[in-house]
């Protein structure tokens, strides 16, 4: 089973935007939201290896 990024970073952006207040608590946890959020895009965003199919160069002679 494979991790939903989006929908995690979706969430923990949803809750960074609801800690809103001033106070050292709501600074701290939004400081670490951030970092969880652009570690999440990181994985989100990675690319995974591609295949590379070879292709003959000349076509074959066709048949009518």
């Amino acid at each position: 089973m494979q991790s939903d990024f989006a929908a995690a970073r979706e969430l923990l952006e949803c809750a960074q935007n609801r800690l809103c207040g001033n106070d050292e608590t709501s600074q701290s946890v939004r400081a670490r939201l951030d970092v969880m959020i652009e570690e999440i895009a990181a994985a989100e965003f990675q690319k995974t290896p591609s295949t590379i199919v070879p292709f003959p160069r000349t076509r074959p002679p066709r048949i009518r």
